[in-house]
């Protein structure tokens, strides 16, 4: 083969070798065609090298394929081939389209004889894939859908949905109850007690928990010790004892407790689901300020509720009902609005019903009689389990006709005090274990004590399971508040 023939850009022979009724066309220097023709078994023969290098025919690299590549935490990358192409020179029509066999000889040069083009197989394979995904897409979509209607329920995943309690469920309509899983469902929720996610304007802002947040960058920083008690349940729920606002209406009380909106992320970071907002903090200003915190939860995906708005949980196929009580501003008065919520809650179709009370009396380390009164209350109307907050201390627990009461947990992620002098608190763990409507009563729990910080001499807004000589301290001094409930309790009533 001559040595000018392999560097023709034309590297393809095909393109001299046709069937016996080829016409090829050579363009000579007149611009008149030049037609011949050959036996399908003759060589053709080279375009004379005067003939090929015309100095109006450009070399262009044109894209021939493109591959999308994806890599974690990065965008697409097209990766791009290039085959070398003739095209005609400007003004003289436009690029050449397609990488088929075909070729065109440039306009306004003479007439152009037809050849025989190879088939798009890329394009026909393009479509060909295209049908396949479609049909794969659908056909997943018509399985998903099929899955949801049977509603097995065994994912352990939640979804959420909420309600007010002078409203007809935003699940189960008016009564309706969830469709429940066959057979008993076992689920395991956890309990801690106050969060307060900001600080009060005339603390120290350096040691503030604002300060914290902004110095480790990281709102995975105060949940990372619990996160591994909490990531392993099936529902974590907390008290949210502040606002998240930027409003600046700060009521006229001794205390006052906001951080910014973002500031929800730590509970998100540390696999918090769900926070009760009756407390005696949740409007410290004003009303807007509880509305600005309703949204900041809701937009970070943490279910809240308390006071008449009651949430509803699907759990594992498990309609679960969250209500927040708050004690303080009514005493035993509360005691209607709750059980009127319990009531509600049972009637929605609610399976598993627990009740989150602010109630008690600051740095007391026993329960007084009104919390009991409605603790036992909260249990008659239908609750299953009853846990308390506000003495920011921990409080001993009952068993009442079967059924947990844990009367307070103390503080927990804590901005309320850079340093208070008891940094003791407890988390509480109950399994449950659920057939239809019916709850077994059962003693499977689990009291994990803990500190505020993680370590003794500040409080680093680090809430860490106590180890060791502080572990058996802490529990001893909750099964001490404990036996006093008892005593109390055989004289209650």
């Amino acid at each position: 083969m001559p040595a000018d023939r392999d560097n023709s850009p034309y590297r393809d022979n095909s393109a001299y070798r046709r069937d016996a009724s080829l016409r090829r066309e050579v363009i000579d220097g007149r611009g008149s065609i030049d037609s011949r023709t050959f036996d399908e078994t003759r060589e053709i023969r080279p375009l004379a090298r005067d003939d090929r290098d015309r100095s109006d025919v450009k070399i262009d690299a044109v894209p021939e394929a493109t591959r999308w590549h994806s890599q974690a935490g990065q965008g697409f990358t097209d990766y791009r081939g290039t085959r070398p192409v003739a095209h005609q020179p400007q003004g003289h029509g436009r690029k050449r389209q397609g990488y088929g066999s075909q070729s065109h000889g440039p306009r306004g040069y003479g007439s152009r004889s037809p050849v025989r083009q190879s088939r798009p197989w890329g394009l026909i394979i393009a479509i060909l894939v295209v049908i396949l995904v479609i049909a794969l897409i659908v056909g997943f979509f018509v399985t998903q859908s099929g899955n949801a209607q049977e509603g097995s329920g065994e994912s352990g995943s939640a979804s959420l949905t909420f309600t007010d309690a002078a409203s007809d469920s935003a699940e189960g309509g008016e009564g309706g109850a969830a469709t429940a899983p066959a057979g008993p469902v076992t689920l395991t929720v956890t309990f801690a007690g106050d969060c307060t996610l900001g600080t009060d304007e005339a603390f120290d802002y350096s040691t503030s928990l604002n300060a914290m947040y902004e110095n480790q960058g990281d709102p995975a920083y105060f949940l990372a010790n619990v996160a591994g008690i909490f990531g392993s349940d099936d529902l974590t729920i907390v008290n949210m004892e502040g606002t998240l606002t930027t409003s600046t209406a700060r009521a006229d009380k001794t205390f006052a407790f906001k951080g910014p909106a973002d500031f929800a992320s730590i509970l998100t970071a540390g696999d918090v689901e769900a926070a009760s907002l009756a407390n005696n903090h949740s409007s410290d200003y004003g009303e807007q300020s509880l509305t600005d915190t309703i949204s900041a939860l809701d937009a970070a995906g943490i279910v809240n509720f308390g006071y008449d708005r009651i949430a509803y949980m699907d759990v594992k196929g498990v309609k679960v009902a969250l209500i927040g009580t708050y004690e303080l501003a009514e005493g035993e008065g509360i005691r209607d609005s709750m059980v009127s919520n319990i009531q509600t809650a049972r009637n929605e179709g609610a399976q598993l019903v627990l009740v989150y009370v602010h109630w008690g009396i600051e740095r007391e380390y026993v329960p007084n009689e009104t919390q009991m009164y409605l603790a036992h209350e909260a249990v008659d109307a239908g609750a299953d389990l009853v846990i308390g907050s506000h003495p920011h201390v921990i409080q001993g627990y009952e068993v009442y006709n079967g059924r947990y009461i844990v009367y307070s947990l103390g503080n927990f992620c804590f901005g309320g005090n850079s340093n208070p002098s008891d940094k003791d608190c407890l988390i509480f763990q109950q399994t449950f274990t659920v057939e239809g409507n019916d709850v077994a009563k059962n003693d499977d729990v689990n009291f994990i004590a803990c500190s505020i910080s993680s370590t003794p001499s500040y409080n680093n807004y680090q809430p860490t399971p106590a180890e060791g000589d502080e572990q058996a301290r802490i529990l001893a001094k909750f099964q001490e508040s404990s036996d006093a409930i008892a005593s109390m309790a055989q004289n209650f009533g």
